[in-house]
């Protein structure tokens, strides 16, 4: 049987990392099981889901390297889950409950009140159809919960009744029926909650496994449930750990938080993401794979740590550090050409600068100085503008080669006896107008003598 596994998002808002995170440890584990990978959008909530998210939320997907193998819409599958609806309420564990939102609220706080848990207790099973008629006609309509097997004939004494899985993330797990409400299916308006659809889906589109985040791990026994009352064998669950905030928030498609538009805005690699999507919280080193092939290498989703873990986006930018040092000019030069930097220098220009960025858009302002020279031009003391005006005196005629830069500061060293940081940092400052950057050396023969001289103060 090949491995299914499926992205589920709500198009509702724009994806962040914590999405991201779940969205490449199915991708990856697709990846290594050869198996395939459905981007499902989970969009039965038609008031706040729209084709624009949908459509954003794949173009992240796309921008991170995640390539589904068939991409669904819940909305075009309404006339499945009717026929589910039909087939659990003549299994007779489906039924029909009457109670407004302020009713239930009241008994939950009851029964908290008497020390039970605040549980649906099956009101609605003890209805004579004297009270659903009055219901029926003072206007209310049904919503309807599915009937949780945790009773041996009486559903009105609920009993201890476990359900078991063995996790691909957290090992051995347990959710005990009897201390759930029954869940809502279906709305009073007609229209599905999440377990419904999704519990069908997966059957229907033969998902073999269902990772997600840890906060779901409650669900699991209900949809267990449900997708056996479906008669259907359940998928293999595993539930990673869920990504905060540095201090511990939460993150929010509404907020947000941390979305991967903002990271691809602000400049960051999409392997800087993926990197550190999948393997913080767990026990493998985080460092900047090169590729998602790169990366599933070191993906394990039993490495996951049980414990939440903090998304630090300082973090983002050592990875992205490293992948700009490391980046060949064949990858880099389609971009850099949208960014204006193309010709002959091109390359040499990439090799001397990129370990001395952080994002290749920080390639745009060297390139300027290398062009156009300084952008503000540094102040000089009398006594260093005296020493640069004899430095220029020394420059070396043309033809260059890689050895110019030795050549030129040899000869300043030996005529004006200075070395180290008093002679380089002037030299730096007129050549770049900075205190830093790339090897003067491969600068140099970049800019020409002309292109040098024209840097004279």
């Amino acid at each position: 049987m090949t491995a299914t596994v499926r992205f589920a998002p709500s198009p509702t808002g724009r994806i962040h990392i914590g999405n991201a995170r779940t969205a490449l440890f199915n991708w990856l584990f697709a990846v290594n099981n050869k198996g395939r990978f459905i981007q499902r959008f989970d969009d039965t909530d038609i008031a706040r889901s729209t084709q624009e998210f949908a459509d954003s939320i794949l173009y992240d997907l796309h921008w991170l390297g995640i390539f589904p193998d068939a991409t669904e819409y819940q909305s075009r599958r309404i006339d499945i889950y009717d026929a589910a609806v039909e087939r659990l309420k003549a299994a007779r564990v489906l039924y029909a409950c009457y109670e407004t939102p302020e009713e239930l609220d009241l008994r939950r706080k009851v029964r908290r009140t008497r020390g039970l848990p605040p549980v649906y207790g099956r009101e609605a099973l003890t209805l004579t159809p004297e009270q659903v008629a009055e219901y029926e006609s003072d206007g209310r309509r049904p919503h309807w919960r599915f009937l949780l097997p945790n009773f041996t004939s009486d559903p009105l004494q609920p009993e201890r009744t476990e359900v078991h899985w063995n996790d691909l993330v957290r090992g051995e797990e347990t959710v005990d029926l009897a201390s759930l409400s029954d869940p809502v299916l279906v709305r009073e308006d007609g229209t599905y909650l999440y377990t419904l659809p999704s519990v069908v889906d997966d059957i229907e589109m033969g998902v073999t496994h269902v990772i997600r985040g840890d906060d779901h791990v409650t669900n699991t026994g209900v949809q267990i449930a449900l997708l056996q009352a479906l008669g259907a064998e359940p998928p293999i669950f595993g539930h990673h750990n869920l990504l905060t905030t540095v201090s511990g928030e939460g993150l929010s498609k509404r907020t947000g938080a941390l979305s991967i538009e903002s990271l691809r805005e602000d400049g960051i690699e999409p392997m800087a993401v993926a990197s550190l999507a999948v393997l913080v919280g767990t026990s493998e080193n985080v460092t900047a794979a090169h590729d998602l092939n790169e990366l599933a290498s070191h993906f394990d989703p039993a490495a996951t740590s049980k414990s939440a873990a903090k998304f630090d986006p300082d973090e983002l930018f050592v990875l992205n550090r490293t992948l700009m040092h490391q980046m060949p000019f064949e990858e880099a030069r389609d971009r850099l050409i949208v960014l204006g930097i193309s010709g002959d220098k091109a390359e040499p220009f990439w090799l001397a600068v990129r370990g001395n960025i952080d994002r290749l858009s920080d390639a745009v302002a060297w390139w300027r100085i290398l062009s156009d020279g300084p952008q503000e031009p540094a102040e000089f003391s009398g006594e260093d503008r005296e020493f640069l005006h004899q430095a220029f005196d020394l420059l070396p005629e043309e033809p260059w080669n890689g050895t110019v830069w030795k050549d030129w500061t040899g000869k300043i060293k030996e005529a004006t006896g200075r070395k180290g940081k008093p002679l380089f940092m002037p030299l730096r400052l007129a050549l770049t107008g900075r205190t830093w950057g790339p090897e003067l050396s491969d600068l140099l023969p970049l800019m020409g003598r002309e292109g040098t001289l024209a840097r004279r103060p």
